[in-house]
């Protein structure tokens, strides 16, 4: 791709932009030299790999890449057989590789959670390993370059010397800071001259510490004194300090000897960590500027949706389509200045640098570019002083050499074309080289403010023309790109905005070329009906934005609430299982139990209360199911939906009666002919009109005690004794009023009176029978006596 290019659509900004998001030294080397590739197979690499990046920005952040720097001197200088190198440039190499045990661990990670990534893989997987190198380096030296302790048994032993005699030293020294000898001394300090502790003493009391003078100040009034008792101790730190520099050297050049076999494979990983890091960046920068990865066309057919120049604040810039290349090859753009024509052909040239060289491009999804061999553009004042050409010379020269090297294959984005000459020359120069390119097979997108060339374009096949939006009522341009739509003439709208006399702006109309009104008239009606389409269309688009949101937050809801669903009635079966599994094992125990007892010695059969007990105990083991859809229930339900007034059926009599009022126990008052009796809801039943009217019955009342008795006797709450009494009573009174069956309550608590009233019943030779109730009737908490 040729320079000239790359300086006039700002390629180099864009690179400045993307160098923030690197953090190796081979990554900016990587970018420096980083240029659009004409080769299809590379751009579509490229752009994968930048698609790779994105999707682990996406899902993890970044790739773990840490700031490393250049490795390539210090590989040059380990071809020299004895050259050792520094702590500083062994921490480089360290980083280096911690960083590619790291990354390799990363991808690990990535491969585990089925991630699916195109073309990075392939450069992870040639990274060398080197684990053994790796922690003994790791373990040698620490970021900044410092020999570690751990680094030697040597090293360590020597270092714990260096402190405790450092330690010894300050403590005797410090008798002398803040005994009674402070007062000689300039400041009361411990400071180091010549490697060697000493003490800023008055020079007037140089001799009353003895000892070696290291320095003296400025001024002469302190001596740095090495107090004479501190001497040898001194003499020790140095020579630990000495063996610690000497054990240091042997250490590095052993680290160094380590490394000096594997001077490729490190090479070949700083490269490849490099290149990782530029996928890095190329990734973040694209998800720092709204950018897509854009499909590509084999044969150039650019269709860019909704572009936008990534140089401009995407708060402040109007994005655009611009398609070229499927049904035109040329686009002609037309109309007054400063409405946006040079800003949209720069922006569709460097998307498509962009593109061709792997980054994603600020446009909507589903754009498109293509693989061109060039692209020329002839942006901009180009005048130069130096060489004495004009600003119309100057574009000719450039024109020249873009027509001498132009393929079917080019991209040609000429700005202004023929401006700087005579009006009519300037167009018809313009038309022909517009015609010369056009022939060639090349896509070309130039502007021009003459008005020769929209006639121009609706005469030649496959060149289509094109303006750039201006609200007159606003006197501002919109810069909208208006694809078929020539530029219109607005310089007398604008004068009329503007105030001038009508007058004036008629006789202006009246010099001007009747044709040309008609075509601005044409145009400024295409303009608007474009523009109604334009908002027409954002509109719906917004509409189907807002569907498309509602329609997958719906979806979302539809599926939590059917997985909800579906685990709920999991779990509901899950727990059905276990109840049934329960009750399986409760009713196993209760038939052991009863025959076991059969099997007891001296007892023939079991007892008919242990019978009842055992009966009632499987009752309770049945769970009375949900019948609130069951139409029966519903319809047995509403027999029993009591109000004062109604006919009801006494079942136990066989008798039909009113209904008067209900009691607080429960009970309703009931008519029956002449007589008014309380009787249980449980012992009553509606009866209909119709049932009343061809059902008769023949009434026989008896008078006794008894009469108005409830069917049912509750002795819950009532002592043992006391229940047993109320409950024979109850059962002679039952007899007497001729009732059928009765329903005892005792409930179930510790089981007393439920066993009280089996045995009470069972020697009641007037009781034919009697058992618990149902399970949904209160199991066995109630008896049900017949007679």
């Amino acid at each position: 791709m040729n320079e000239k290019v790359l300086e006039t659509l700002e390629y180099d900004k864009i690179k400045q932009q993307l160098a923030a998001y690197l953090t190796t030294d081979r990554g900016n080397e990587i970018l420096g030299n980083l240029r659009p590739s004409p080769d299809f197979d590379v751009v579509t690499d490229r752009l994968n790999e930048t698609a790779d990046g994105a999707d682990i920005v996406r899902l993890k952040g970044e790739i773990p890449i840490p700031k490393l720097t250049e490795i390539s001197p210090y590989m040059k200088r380990l071809r020299i057989e004895d050259a050792s190198l520094g702590g500083t440039e062994l921490a480089h190499i360290t980083k280096l590789l911690r960083a590619v045990q790291v990354v390799h661990s990363f991808f690990n990670d990535l491969v585990e959670e089925a991630v699916h990534l195109r073309t990075v893989t392939k450069t992870v997987d040639q990274l060398t390993l080197m684990p053994e190198i790796t922690k003994r380096m790791i373990s040698s030296i620490d970021d900044d370059g410092r020999v570690l302790d751990s680094a030697s048994s040597e090293l360590r032993s020597i270092r714990k010397s260096i402190g405790r005699t450092q330690t010894d030293i300050r403590a005797r020294m410090g008798k002398f800071t803040k005994g009674s000898d402070s007062k000689y001394l300039s400041e009361p300090i411990i400071t180091v001259r010549d490697d060697r502790f000493v003490l800023p003493i008055k020079a007037e009391y140089k001799q009353r510490f003895g000892g070696i003078v290291h320095d003296q100040s400025a001024s002469g009034q302190t001596l740095y004194v090495e107090p004479s008792n501190v001497v040898e101790m001194n003499n020790q730190l140095r020579r630990d300090q000495l063996a610690e520099k000497a054990e240091v050297r042997k250490i590095l050049a052993e680290l160094t000897n380590l490394i000096r076999p594997y001077r490729n494979e490190l090479m070949q990983n700083m490269n490849l960590v490099g290149q990782l890091d530029f996928v890095n960046a190329k990734a973040k920068y694209a998800h720092q500027t709204g950018s897509v990865l854009p499909l590509i066309s084999a044969k150039n057919n650019v269709n860019l949706r909704q572009a936008r120049h990534p140089l401009i604040d995407k708060d402040r810039v109007v994005a655009n389509d611009i398609a070229i290349g499927d049904q035109y090859q040329t686009i002609i753009v037309t109309g007054p200045n400063t409405g946006g024509k040079t800003i949209t052909i720069k922006t569709v040239g460097i998307l498509q640098l962009m593109g061709q060289s792997g980054l994603f491009i600020t446009a909507n999804e589903d754009s498109q570019i293509g693989v061109f061999d060039e692209v020329f553009a002839d942006i901009g004042d180009e005048q130069s002083i130096e060489a004495n050409l004009s600003t119309f010379s100057s574009h000719m020269d450039n024109i020249i050499s873009i027509l001498h090297h132009i393929s079917k294959k080019s991209l040609v984005l000429l700005d202004e074309l023929g401006a700087g000459t005579d009006p009519k020359e300037g167009a018809a120069l313009a038309m022909a080289i517009i015609d010369a390119i056009h022939a060639t097979g090349c896509e070309l997108i130039a502007t021009t403010h003459y008005p020769e060339l929209k006639a121009f374009a609706y005469n030649r096949s496959g060149v289509i023309n094109a303006s750039m939006e201006f609200d007159v009522d606003t006197l501002r341009p919109t810069y909208r790109f208006l694809m078929g739509i020539p530029g219109q003439s607005n310089a007398l709208n604008i004068a009329r905005k503007l105030g001038f006399p009508k007058q004036i702006i008629d006789n202006a109309r009246a010099f001007t070329d009747s044709k040309n009104q008609d075509i601005n008239n044409m145009i400024e009606e295409l303009t608007a009906q474009t523009k109604r389409a334009h908002d027409e269309a954002d509109q719906l688009q917004r509409q189907l934005s807002e569907s498309t949101k509602l329609h997958h937050e719906l979806t979302d809801q539809f599926n939590k609430y059917q997985s909800q669903k579906d685990r709920l009635t999991e779990q509901a079966q899950e727990r059905a299982n276990q109840v049934v599994e329960e009750a399986k094992k409760k009713a196993d125990k209760i038939i052991a139990d009863l025959h076991q007892k059969q099997k007891q010695v001296g007892q023939v059969a079991v007892k008919e209360n242990e019978l009842i007990d055992a009966k009632g105990a499987l009752n309770k083991l049945e769970v009375a199911p949900n019948l609130k859809k069951n139409k029966v229930l519903t319809k047995e339900k509403a027999k029993h939906d009591f109000h004062p007034g109604d006919d009801v059926l006494v079942k136990s009599y066989g008798q039909q009666g009113s209904l008067i009022g209900k009691e607080k126990n429960g009970t309703w008052d009931v008519q029956i002919g002449i007589l008014k009796m309380k009787i249980n809801e449980a012992d009553l039943e509606k009866v209909g009109k119709e049932k009343k009217s061809n059902q008769k019955f023949q009434t026989h009342v008896s008078r006794t005690r008894s009469t108005g008795m409830s069917p049912t006797l509750d002795l819950r709450g009532h002592r043992y004794e006391e229940a047993m009494y109320e409950l024979d009573r109850y059962i002679d009174s039952a007899l007497l009023a001729g009732y059928p069956s009765v329903t005892i309550i005792h409930g179930k608590g510790t089981g007393a009176l439920r066993k009280g009233v089996t045995d009470y019943l069972k020697r009641n030779k007037r009781v034919k029978s009697f058992g618990y109730s149902a399970p949904n009737a209160g199991g066995d908490g109630s008896t049900i006596v017949k007679f």
